[in-house]
C-alpha cells in the first residue's frame, strides 16, 4: 500500500479547490497541496456546459479554469481519476480507491453537488434519460441530440429553463413538465415567472404546471418513448432532461462522522470561518451549508465557490473574517438574462419596476419593509444598482422603487 501525505488536502477539483489553491499560493502560502478530482479531465468551468459547449462554440480546452501546466507551475498537486473512498479522521487521512491513503494536516472539501435523479424505478434509468452536470453528461447527451425530435424536461427550475432554451434553438420539440403550482416557484415571484414563462411559450415552448412525472416509459426501440403525467395524459418524448434540484455530496463527510444538514439537499454544516464540527476539516462551494440571513443555506453558484474559496483562505491564514455574502446568481434563455442579486426568502412584498424594452424590468423583494433581493430581466443597470445597495446594507425605501420617476442610483438613502 502506499502512502503520501500534504499539509492541505482538497477533496474535490472544481471552481472552490482551485481558487483555495491559487488565493493561497498569491498570498504567499507554501505549504503542500494537493488537489484530488474523481474525474479524469482537469478542473473546468461548468456554466458552459450546457451551452456553448454543448452546442459546440467552444473547444473543450476552453473550458479548464488553468491551463493544464499551471499546476505544477503553482507547486500544486493535481491528482484527476481518482476518488477518494474514505475519511480516517482518527489517521487524519483520507483512502482512495485504489488502496492508497493520503495523510493531511488540513482537509477540505469541496465536493460540489450532484443532480436529483428520476427514480429508476419510474423509468429513470432508461436510455434516453439525461442529467447535466459534467463533461462526460453534455458528451453523451450531444451524440443522444442528434437523433432526438421531441423534448421533455422534468423540471421548471433555472436548470431545466435554461436546457429548453437550448433545444429550442436547436430546432427541437420541446415540452416543460414542472410539478410544482409554477415554474420557478421556489426561487422566484409571481411576476418574474410570469416573464419567463412567457419568453419561452413566445419561442414555441410547450409548458405544463401543477402536473408531476409519474413514469417514464419504454418505446418500441427500448429507448424512452413516453413520459406519463400524473393525471394521466402520455406525451410522446424520444430524450428527457431532468432538473428537479440538486443533492450535496456529503457521503464522505457523514461516512465519517461530520455534522450534516438533514434536509433541502444535504451538506456538510460549516460556520462562517468555513470550519466543519471537526476543526480540521473544512467544506466550501456547493457542498457546505451555512447561517446566511438567519437561516442555513448552500448556494449553487460559481460566485459562492469563488468567495467562499478566498474566505477559507483568509481562515488558514489565521484572519478572521466571516463569510457573509451577498448572493448573486445569473440565468441566459435565449436573448435574456436574468441576474438576481440577493436571497429572497421570506418576502412579505415585490415591486417591479419596468426596463427600457418591453419584456424587460426589474422585480425589488422586499422583508419587513427591508430590501432583500433583487431580479433583473434583461435589465443590467437595474441589477447594478440594486446589487449595489445590498452590499452597502442600505435602507431602500418600498415607495421609492415603486416611484417609477425615480432614480434609484441617487444617494438619497441612510445606512
Amino acid at each position: 500500500m502506499r502512502h503520501s501525505h500534504a499539509e492541505l488536502v482538497i477533496i474535490g477539483a472544481g471552481q472552490a479547490a482551485v481558487t483555495l489553491a491559487e488565493t493561497l499560493r498569491r498570498d504567499g502560502d507554501t505549504r503542500s497541496i494537493l488537489i484530488i478530482g474523481e474525474e479524469s479531465f482537469p478542473p473546468y468551468q461548468r456554466p458552459p456546459l450546457s451551452k456553448a459547449y454543448l452546442s459546440g462554440g467552444m473547444p473543450q480546452e476552453r473550458l479548464w479554469l488553468k491551463p493544464v501546466d499551471w499546476y505544477a507551475r503553482s507547486d500544486i498537486g493535481l491528482m484527476t481519476g481518482a476518488r477518494v473512498t474514505a475519511i480516517d479522521r482518527g489517521g487524519a487521512c483520507v483512502v482512495l480507491q485504489d488502496g492508497q491513503t493520503i495523510g493531511y494536516d488540513t482537509l477540505v472539501l469541496a465536493t460540489g453537488s450532484r443532480p436529483r435523479p428520476f427514480p429508476a424505478a419510474l423509468g429513470g434509468a432508461l436510455r434516453g434519460v439525461h442529467l447535466i452536470r459534467g463533461i462526460e453528461d453534455i458528451g453523451h447527451l450531444a451524440g443522444a441530440l442528434d437523433r432526438a425530435r421531441r423534448i421533455a424536461v422534468i423540471g421548471g427550475g433555472y436548470i431545466g429553463l435554461e436546457a429548453a432554451a437550448v433545444m429550442r434553438k436547436r430546432g427541437l420539440a420541446v415540452t416543460v413538465l414542472e410539478a410544482g403550482p409554477r415554474i420557478l416557484a421556489r426561487v422566484a415571484c409571481d411576476k418574474t415567472a410570469d416573464m419567463v414563462r412567457a419568453l419561452h411559450r413566445a419561442q414555441g415552448v410547450e409548458l405544463h404546471e401543477g402536473v408531476g412525472v409519474s413514469a417514464l416509459l419504454e418505446g418500441a426501440d427500448g429507448a424512452l418513448g413516453h413520459v406519463q403525467l400524473d393525471d394521466g395524459r402520455v406525451i410522446a418524448a424520444d430524450l428527457a432532461i431532468v432538473g428537479i434540484g440538486a443533492l450535496a455530496n456529503d457521503a464522505l463527510a457523514r461516512a465519517c462522522g461530520l455534522a450534516c444538514r438533514e434536509e433541502a439537499g444535504g451538506g456538510v454544516l460549516v460556520d462562517g470561518l468555513c470550519r466543519s464540527s471537526d476543526p480540521r476539516i473544512h467544506a466550501i462551494g456547493d457542498v457546505a451549508a451555512f447561517m446566511l440571513q438567519g437561516q442555513v443555506a448552500r448556494l449553487e453558484s460559481v460566485q459562492n465557490a469563488c468567495d467562499q474559496a478566498r474566505a477559507l483562505a483568509q481562515t488558514l491564514a489565521g484572519v478572521e473574517n466571516p463569510y457573509m455574502p451577498v448572493p448573486w446568481f445569473w440565468s441566459d434563455q435565449y436573448d435574456m438574462k436574468l441576474q438576481i442579486a440577493g436571497l429572497n426568502t421570506g418576502a412579505d412584498q415585490t415591486i417591479f419596476r419596468a426596463g427600457k424594452r418591453a419584456g424587460t424590468g426589474s422585480v425589488w423583494y422586499f422583508r419587513k419593509g427591508r430590501f432583500i433581493a433583487i431580479d433583473a430581466l434583461s435589465d443590467p443597470r437595474a441589477y447594478m444598482t440594486g446589487k449595489r445597495w445590498l452590499e452597502q446594507g442600505a435602507m431602500l425605501s418600498a415607495d421609492r422603487v415603486a416611484d417609477p420617476g425615480c432614480d434609484l442610483l441617487a444617494p438619497a438613502m441612510t445606512a
